[in-house]
């Protein structure tokens, strides 16, 4: 593994160097994202850096050329993600050497990350283990198909439910995400469905890329799941939605597709040092992860 205190090193005719992320303009940011054609806005890159940090590469004159960030949710754990190589530079070895940047920051934590195509070859050279397939659905919302959906005990989440939001996603994923649920929050719309005044399931929608995106999504059952995704399909109806999902051939996938979000990609969830809500660690009943929040925040 590369030495991850270099700071500076030769790529074929360039010499690049590593900087905070924090430190580069988001205009910077949003054009290297454009350059290898993921949605993100301006917007999208500011929330990431309040709540993650990273790393860019840079060249001489100071053009960003990659990007490497990661989250540190606990002590424990840390999600991956927003790893970009410019493509003039994807065969030099930028996206290795930034990777080992990040794995060495984040110390012994357990790594999670979802891998392109393009780059699950460099994350199986740095160890990392597949998990499972990630399934990016969108499209424009079928209103028509939520309005058959059960909506009894659904309703509007408001602040006085954010503590319970917080619990149950951190029941989902093994590991509290304080600062990311409460941020999300402030810039969601959130619905949850309550039984007997407890919240049994809850999905958030906000604007990101090139409308709006559905997640996290939390509940113990495909029925649970759906019926709280269903105001947000009625509530975007025609207009573009996302939601990245790891439910296969099942109910919960069936409405998706029946709301108008057909399969567009698929990306593989990845772990490194496994430790964070692997299977069996979860009792039947309890509440998973129906779609996540993005790829990069997991």
């Amino acid at each position: 593994m590369d030495d991850p205190s270099v700071e500076s090193r030769v790529m074929d005719a360039f010499e690049m160097r590593l900087d905070d992320i924090g430190t580069v303009d988001v205009a910077q940011l949003l054009a290297l994202s454009v350059s290898v054609r993921w949605p993100h806005r301006a917007e999208d890159w500011q929330l990431m850096r309040s709540l993650g940090r990273g790393f860019v590469a840079l060249d001489e004159i100071g053009r960003i050329c990659g990007s490497a960030m990661w989250f540190p949710y606990t002590d424990s754990f840390a999600a991956v993600g927003m790893v970009i190589t410019s493509p003039r530079l994807q065969a030099l070895g930028t996206g290795h050497w930034l990777m080992t940047r990040v794995i060495a920051a984040c110390g012994e934590r357990c790594l999670r990350l979802n891998a392109t195509h393009a780059a699950y070859r460099l994350y199986r050279s740095l160890d990392f283990k597949r998990e499972k397939t990630l399934y990016q659905c969108q499209g424009r919302a079928n209103g028509a198909a939520a309005a058959a959906v059960d909506s009894k005990g659904v309703r509007p989440l408001s602040e006085l439910e954010l503590s319970g939001v917080i619990d149950a996603d951190a029941r989902a994923h093994g590991a509290a995400r304080t600062g990311l649920i409460t941020a999300l929050f402030g810039q969601s719309t959130g619905y949850g469905l309550f039984r007997s005044g407890r919240l049994a399931a809850f999905a958030l929608c906000r604007r990101f890329g090139r409308g709006y995106v559905i997640g996290p999504v939390v509940s113990s059952s495909d029925s649970d799941a759906i019926a709280v995704v269903a105001p947000h399909v009625a509530a975007r109806a025609w207009q573009f939605l996302r939601i990245d999902t790891h439910s296969e051939g099942d109910q919960f996938r069936a409405f998706i597709a029946s709301a108008g979000l057909a399969l567009h990609d698929t990306v593989t969830t990845m772990s490194l040092r496994r430790g964070v809500n692997e299977a069996g660690q979860r009792a039947a009943d309890a509440p998973r992860s129906y779609a996540v929040v993005s790829q990069a925040f997991g």
